[in-house]
């Protein structure tokens, strides 16, 4: 298949202390390893590259001792079947500023950038296909919105981050749904939407979309992006610059990629949604309009320098493990209608347990659940849709609602867990009653203890 033939770039982000994933990401657990439905997360998507008979990663991870960890893992568990290397970035690097510094190592026609937090049933080797096929600078895969919901599914997230909408993106397609005009991120554009007129002029029919979400996953040409990040210190970040550099290149000054001194008579990098070119008037789209515009103007013409787009067929499983709610909905998603993902033989009750997994008189585990390997639970246990790692150490009456209880976490009796994350290692004493809550490695958590939309976490010993 042509997808063999490219290199992928996995960003598998750092070991350091993560403000959207915090207390979760630590130095010791790489966001990379963070436990997916009892699977470090990496391990899906390296599977996803597998299956699209792609050989050749290079994995970034941002810090020499989180790159360490996931080396570790990925050399064990997929040492014969993949070529894989792993290399460290320094943590304050951007997604451009990563590229530019592992140029050397990029040597294929094509290649593909794709973010380690994402869990996905689409077929990549598509994506390739549908960039070779139309030769693109760029091709970005889009799709559906992720539907996070906001009671029982979201796991470890307050009430305010249960009714706080996500930043949404912003996107232009033409008529054919192939060719991407436009790309921004609702917060970056603010209450209007600006759309300058002499893109309006080049563009076909353009169709601006608010329903789908850049899924981080590109296909690049490798000597277009490597000239422009050459020739453009300024990019910095993939999504936010370079994209829309390469956008705008295709639609604004020819179908052949110069230098970038020729690029722009502006002598200057593209302005970002929301600005003004030199102060030529802009055509403004209400936030309210912006989901069901559709702009008429000139048909695009036909050029060899193209960004595209591939749109997920409705029904494929897309998500990215971003935020603490979103950790909750993947991991809910992966012991429910995504179980296929993880391989696991899904029981007669409609759930996983490990047979080595011990559970007391009057213990229930209901459908969509996971408990792993030589976990312990007492009499009188209730688990729902909740995911319990491997090794735990479980008392009696406890009860573990829409949760996520990672490996040897020890829970004394009479607990309650509720829409909450308990990290490795943790400790909850008797009579503990947690909801909306996030617990930290090595955490102990006081005996008759109650804690709502709280962050526990040891406090991190300064280095001198």
């Amino acid at each position: 298949m042509g997808a063999m033939s490219f290199q992928v770039v996995v960003l598998a982000g750092g070991g350091g202390l993560s403000k959207e994933l915090f207390p979760l990401v630590t130095k010791d657990l790489p966001k990379a390893l963070l436990p997916v439905g009892n699977r470090p997360l990496i391990s899906y998507l390296v599977e996803l590259l597998e299956a699209s008979y792609i050989k050749d990663l290079l994995v970034v991870v941002a810090s020499e001792e989180a790159a360490t960890l996931v080396e570790n893992f990925i050399s064990s568990a997929f040492y014969d079947r993949l070529r894989v290397e792993v290399v460290s970035v320094p943590e304050e690097l951007e997604t451009a500023d990563v590229l530019r510094k592992i140029s050397h190592r990029l040597t294929a026609d094509d290649f593909l950038v794709v973010s380690g937090d994402l869990m996905s049933d689409i077929p990549v080797g598509a994506v390739a296909a549908l960039h070779r096929r139309k030769d693109a600078a760029v091709t970005a895969l889009l799709c559906g919105r992720p539907n996070l919901k906001s009671s029982e599914g979201s796991t470890g997230a307050s009430s305010k981050d249960k009714t706080k909408q996500p930043v949404s993106d912003i996107i232009g397609l033409d008529s054919s749904q192939e060719h991407l005009l436009f790309l921004a991120s609702s917060g970056n554009v603010g209450k209007e939407l600006k759309v300058r007129r002499s893109l309006l002029r080049i563009a076909g029919n353009m169709e601006i979309r608010t329903d789908l979400v850049d899924a981080h996953l590109y296909a690049f040409k490798r000597v277009i992006v490597q000239e422009v990040l050459d020739s453009r210190p300024g990019i910095k970040c993939i999504k936010r610059d370079l994209v829309p550099y390469l956008i705008r290149w295709q639609l604004g000054l020819g179908a052949t990629p110069a230098p970038a001194s020729a690029v722009s008579d502006e002598g200057s990098d593209p302005p970002r949604a929301g600005s003004v070119e030199n102060g030529a008037p802009a055509v403004s789209i209400s936030g309210d309009e912006v989901s069901s515009l559709l702009q008429r103007v000139c048909s695009i013409d036909p050029s060899p320098f193209k960004c595209c787009a591939y749109v997920a067929s409705p029904g494929k499983y897309c998500a990215r493990v971003n935020t603490l709610q979103a950790y909750g909905e993947v991991n809910r998603a992966i012991a429910d209608e995504m179980i296929s993902l993880t391989q696991y033989e899904v029981s007669s009750h409609n759930n996983v347990v490990h047979e080595t997994a011990v559970m007391g008189s009057k213990t229930t585990v209901g459908p969509h659940c996971m408990v792993g390997e030589g976990s312990q639970m007492g009499d009188k246990c209730k688990i729902k849709r909740s995911v319990v790692g491997r090794h735990c150490r479980i008392g009696s009456n406890v009860t573990i609602v829409n949760s996520v209880v990672m490996n040897y976490v020890t829970i004394d009796d009479n607990c309650s867990i509720q829409s909450s994350v308990v990290c490795s290692n943790a400790h909850l004493q008797e009579r503990s009653s947690l909801k909306d809550c996030q617990v930290g490695a090595s955490y102990v958590v006081g005996a008759n203890q109650e804690y709502r939309e709280e962050a526990l976490a040891k406090k991190e010993k300064s280095s001198s």
